[in-house]
């Protein structure tokens, strides 16, 4: 540089970049901990968390609907192999949606400990000193008072004690605060949210949900056998079904007719049922949503029909199948759809695909129908099918479906034989003296929902802890508040009130003129008694 230069001189020459240090690995660490723990991270994982969930309300689940995972892959293969590659059909199980869980679950952890750690630390810590300068906060007023400046300081000390504060005793006067409770509540809230969180990532692993058909007279035992359906969680063992059994002792429905539009409405399903457990045996009611607890499962009663008693004799007069088959409804009146399927006793396997109609009457085209839902003149008929039902292959088999692609019909249809039609207590006799069929007596059946979710309460005490944190975190406001006695004037003192409170708080201002009157009336009243 030259010497006449002044040494701020710009020549134009560009300053070099400034060296900023390399974070390296713990730095970059130490960075992306405190994004992902930030409460604009969780949120954020909140709200994606919630849309996640979308799909899994839009097609159907594997663990819950696998009947019509099947059906959509038959309908539409292609669309199928797409959505099944991003697992769409196992939204809550996948890598995806777990990613995200327990991401929100990292980063609400990553926001509640520090500020707990914080908040337990400002509990131990008195209230902050009276500010120099009273004067520049909003809320603020200078009055004189009646005693003197040692008084009225012990004064101020019991007056904002007595308003709710944790206070701090200064020379001049005293400092206030309150409105703890509010970051309490607000640290109960987000524990509870995560209480939440673990109670369904864990809890959820531990359940399962069976359905069970019971037919009138019939028990249930409480094992894996004796399910229809079965859905465990991935954690669940054959070990922690309960051991009991319910028992169908009768199923009685209420209807009322409509003269007006001519339809029947329910007005009540009542099940009469027997509850054995290793150390009672008790009758209860299952009703539509008035579920049985038994040893911590929930019995639900989802639905009811007819099941028809059927009885198979071969022409040799030996009886090979004579057992109630439940007939799944079809309408309002309860004209229902059934199968019956005979593996063995016959010189060929026979399938029937039957209706029962509980009050039926025949129409102008010489078809059936059920007119009412109760059995006021019950009749049966059925179509016979012969040929092997591929019952001895190993593969399940629905029992409520008949696959007759492979089958020989030789009732009903084209066959040129009329199909069954069975009255309560008739019988009929197969074309070329197979065998006979009978419809001898009628019962019902209730299916029921068997549901055990250990979650159930902790989530409900999580979630009544999240509405009393935010409730209270609402209507609870953070307020400090100061009064210093300035300086004695004869038998008066100048004394100065403020207050602030962290955030808005429209009552603030209310705050302040009320703690101005109690002292100040708390002050004259001291003078007088003197």
């Amino acid at each position: 540089m030259e010497p006449l230069r002044p040494s701020d001189f710009d020549d134009g020459t560009p300053a070099p970049a400034p060296q900023m240090p390399a974070l390296g690995v713990a730095g970059w660490g130490r960075f992306v901990w405190r994004q992902l723990t930030s409460m604009r991270t969780a949120l954020f994982l909140l709200l994606l968390l919630a849309i996640a969930a979308i799909p899994g309300s839009l097609v159907p689940q594997r663990s819950s609907d696998p009947n019509g995972v099947l059906a959509w892959k038959r309908d539409d293969p292609e669309l199928f192999e797409i959505l099944d590659r991003f697992q769409l059909f196992d939204t809550f199980s996948s890598i995806w949606f777990s990613s995200i869980y327990l991401l929100l679950f990292i980063s609400l952890i990553g926001c509640i400990l520090p500020r707990t750690q914080h908040h337990l630390k400002a509990l131990r810590q008195p209230p902050p000193a009276i500010p120099q300068r009273l004067e520049r906060l909003e809320h603020f007023e200078r009055k004189e008072v009646p005693g003197d400046p040692a008084g009225l300081s012990e004064l101020a000390e019991t007056v904002v004690k007595q308003r709710g504060y944790r206070i701090a005793r200064e020379d001049d006067g005293v400092s206030g605060e309150r409105g703890y409770l509010r970051e309490t509540a607000n640290l109960v809230f987000h524990f509870a949210l995560v209480g939440i969180l673990v109670a369904l990532g864990l809890g959820t692993g531990y359940k399962y949900q069976g359905q069970r058909v019971i037919i009138e007279g019939q028990t249930f035992t409480n094992q894996l056998t004796s399910y229809d359906t079965f859905n465990p969680g991935r954690f669940f063992s054959e070990a922690s079904l309960e051991p009991y059994s319910l028992t169908l002792r009768s199923f009685t429905p209420t209807y009322q007719f409509d003269v007006t539009t001519g339809r029947t409405n329910p007005l009540d399903f009542v099940a009469a049922m027997g509850v054995t457990e290793p150390d009672s045996l008790s009758e209860t009611l299952l009703r539509v949503n008035e579920p049985l607890d038994v040893d911590g499962t929930s019995v639900y009663l989802l639905g009811n029909g007819f099941a028809p008693w059927i009885t198979v004799t071969s022409s040799s007069g030996e009886v090979v199948f004579s057992q109630p088959v439940p007939f799944l409804p079809q309408d309002a009146n309860l004209t229902s759809l059934g199968v019956v399927k005979i593996p063995d006793g016959l010189e060929t396997q026979v399938g029937m695909i039957g209706f029962f109609y509980p009050s039926a009457i025949e129409l102008d085209t010489g078809a059936l129908t059920s007119v009412y839902p109760e059995p006021d003149k019950p009749v049966l008929t059925l179509n016979v099918f012969e040929g092997d039902l591929g019952l001895n292959e190993g593969i399940p088999r629905n029992v409520y479906s008949l696959d007759t692609s492979t089958l020989t019909q030789i009732t009903g249809g084209d066959t040129g034989q009329d199909s069954l039609v069975l009255a309560l207590g008739e019988k009929a006799e197969l074309p070329g003296g197979r065998a006979s069929v009978e419809f001898s007596e009628l019962r019902r059946f209730i299916s029921v929902d068997i549901h055990r979710d250990p979650t159930q309460i902790p989530v409900a005490l999580c979630a009544g802890l999240i509405m009393l944190g935010l409730v209270v975190s609402l209507f609870i406001t953070r307020r400090r508040v100061w009064i210093r006695v300035v300086g004695a004037k004869g038998s008066t003192s100048m004394v100065e009130f403020a207050a602030l409170a962290r955030g808005d708080d429209p009552g603030l201002a209310r705050e302040l003129k009320d703690l101005v009157a109690n002292f100040s009336q708390e002050a004259e009243s001291r003078m007088k008694q003197r």
